[in-house]
């Protein structure tokens, strides 16, 4: 297959990412399925959390079942049928909260699990040449789901309600995920680009074999890399849970601005995706996530003491930066020191530190903000752990010098 065509699957990989990741834009459907069945807001954000675990746990077996398949199509389209099935089922929730969790909270998240791990596994085969910079494309879509979902969602509520929403929703992303999934396919093996052979600094970070799911789990560098993933996880979806209330308490803005503020930084959660990963192409994925926890560790000890919006605004997008910047480098990361015929299930049960950290990190700063009534202390906690968590990818090496 030509280098043009390997691009075209990129696209249709993006484009998928973005159907996918519409589940990012949540939030808009909090208030309206609260004022609706008179649910809490705690009640109802549970359904976004049962589905990003779920998409974790099924992202390893979504990886699973793409080895022993070797179909990366059938993976994709069953999932993307599977989410767009929950969020359909998702608006007859007259039937109750408990129909809200099964069906976009539970059903949703198998499918957004195995849709979301093809484009991933299926592009670090067909560009060894740009693992970072591909597997940013391809998170990077997922990143920018909510920035079309989010607006498009909250004028189809206006006017058709909020069930009827999920409906009308669920058949977008249908039609979306059923052609770009149909070109999800794997290369010839052994496949590299005409011409290229890798850099002296690529074979020193890359290991020497392909190791398998059982093999990777024997290293102590697959647990330091999921170790790292849930760091910079947590930071991030720490800041995103209570955007709107910090921003009011630190800037004093009220909900309008405040939430203009959100919209605006959400942008930076996909361009790090992509910025992040291409820069570890370059300087490696080691010290792009030193230099990522270096930015959230200064960035979030200062935060609380900054007093305009403007500023607060720009900081807060370069952490939501670092935070999609994970989600970029990390898969090419696990291909380096796993190699690339594998990743499917290893990154995908690396994922499931995406579904612990989605607990801990929201839970730890609305707790230190009951505490001490403000997010100050909070945030310099969290800036604390940034700061520690440079070690990690410091004394991380491939597998091989380990042994």
């Amino acid at each position: 297959m030509s280098t043009t065509n390997r691009w075209g699957i990129a696209v249709a990989g993006f484009f998928m990412q973005m159907a996918l990741g519409a589940v990012y834009a949540w939030s808009v459907f909090r208030t309206p399925l609260s004022e609706r069945f008179h649910w809490t807001i705690s009640q109802v954000t549970l359904t976004f959390t049962i589905c990003v675990f779920v998409m974790g746990w099924f992202s390893f077996f979504g990886g699973l079942w793409l080895n022993k398949s070797g179909n990366p199509r059938m993976v994709a389209l069953t999932g993307g049928f599977l989410y767009s099935l929950g969020v359909f089922l998702a608006s007859m929730s007259t039937n109750g909260l408990w129909w809200l969790y099964l069906s976009y909270g539970l059903i949703g998240g198998i499918g957004l699990g195995f849709g979301y791990i093809v484009p991933v596994a299926v592009l670090v085969k067909w560009f060894p040449d740009r693992r970072g910079l591909i597997t940013g494309i391809a998170v990077g879509g997922f990143g920018a789901g909510a920035l079309l979902t989010a607006p498009l969602a909250t004028r189809l509520i206006q006017s058709v309600g909020v069930l009827s929403t999920f409906a009308y929703l669920s058949v977008a992303y249908l039609v979306i995920t059923m052609v770009t999934g149909w070109f999800m396919q794997n290369p010839p093996a052994d496949w590299k680009p005409e011409g290229w052979t890798p850099s002296a600094v690529q074979v020193r970070q890359r290991a020497s074999r392909d190791y398998k799911l059982g093999e990777a789990l024997g290293t102590w560098q697959w647990w330091a890399l999921w170790l790292i993933l849930f760091l910079n996880v947590s930071a991030g979806i720490s800041l995103i849970s209570q955007e709107a209330p910090i921003f009011r308490e630190i800037a004093k803005v009220g909900v309008i601005e405040a939430g203009a503020m959100v919209g605006i930084v959400s942008i930076g959660n996909a361009i790090g995706r992509i910025f992040w990963a291409a820069t570890s192409d370059i300087i490696t994925r080691r010290w792009t996530f030193c230099v990522m926890f270096l930015l959230q560790a200064g960035l979030l000890w200062a935060m609380p003491g900054i007093v305009t919006a403007s500023t607060l605004t720009l900081v807060s997008f370069v952490v939501l930066m670092c935070y999609g910047g994970g989600f970029g480098t990390m898969p090419a990361f696990a291909a380096d020191y796993f190699g690339s015929k594998n990743v499917g299930p290893i990154y995908g049960l690396m994922l499931t530190a995406w579904g612990f950290s989605s607990a801990f990190g929201p839970s730890l700063i609305a707790h230190l903000r009951e505490v001490d009534g403000s997010f100050a202390h909070g945030l310099h906690i969290i800036a604390v752990v940034m700061l520690v968590s440079v070690v990690a990818p410091l004394v991380v090496r491939p597998p091989r010098e380990a042994a």
